[in-house]
């Protein structure tokens, strides 16, 4: 029988955007690394890869959790009890007809999953707030000199947080499409509203469809304490 282990808390589907994204289902749990058992996988029916069977018990429970909230989030998006495997470069390899990212950290894991009709790809992330020491020693790695010079004085560590977030987002949702790495300088940040819209702009040409100048829509809020964001590339 399969069931939740007691490493992870309830999987609850939230959508905590002020806007919708139609098409799409979100799932989230908490986790707790301490709790993870030998049985855990066995109990949960997720398959833990081999280059993870040697891992801290904290990356372990990560994927397991992740995993959890992914079989869910495509159960309910349209039938299928499927987790995705993790292919060679690490990345989620989603069932066929589906996009999706996965987030985890500081005992929260979620999936963002979605039709491939609908969307060529989707982004997540999820992070704690920064303080402003923090933010200040970030931003010199993930900021543009652009994007330096238009920090907010009066919300420095929240900017911070969200570019480094949002640059997180677009890199799930975009890595799968140009089939190669690309890093914090390869894209800034353009704008951010109070409503929860981003846009962002490539720096770098990542492929022939996506070349330097290109920009994209994202989105963020907070919620329970994190800053939650999100990149959506539509099909059309």
């Amino acid at each position: 029988m399969i069931e939740t282990p007691p490493c992870c808390g309830p999987l609850a589907r939230h959508w905590p955007w002020s806007f919708p994204l139609p098409g799409t289902c979100l799932v989230a749990a908490p986790f707790d690394a301490e709790r993870l058992d030998a049985a855990a996988f066995a109990t949960a029916g997720i398959v833990l890869p081999p280059r993870l069977a040697s891992a801290a018990a904290k990356r372990q429970a990560e994927f397991l959790a992740g995993r959890l909230c992914a079989r869910q989030a495509l159960w309910q998006l349209d039938g299928r009890w499927q987790a995705p495997a993790m292919g060679e470069d690490r990345a989620p390899r989603w069932p066929e007809g589906c996009v999706g990212a996965i987030t985890h950290g500081h005992g929260w894991a979620a999936a963002l999953v979605g039709q491939r009709s609908a969307y060529r790809g989707l982004g997540l992330d999820a992070e704690r707030l920064l303080s402003d020491e923090e933010a200040a020693r970030l931003a010199r790695r993930v900021l543009t000199p652009a994007e330096r010079e238009r920090l907010p004085a009066d919300a420095a560590a929240l900017a911070v947080t969200l570019t480094f977030s949002l640059k997180e987002s677009l890199f799930k949702a975009l890595y799968p499409l140009v089939g190669r790495r690309f890093y914090f300088p390869d894209a800034e940040l353009l704008s951010w509203r109070g409503d929860g819209h981003a846009r962002l702009r490539l720096l770098s040409d990542l492929s022939p469809a996506w070349p330097a100048g290109r920009e994209l829509e994202g989105g963020f809020c907070r919620w329970q304490g994190r800053l939650l964001s999100l990149v959506a590339i539509p099909a059309s």
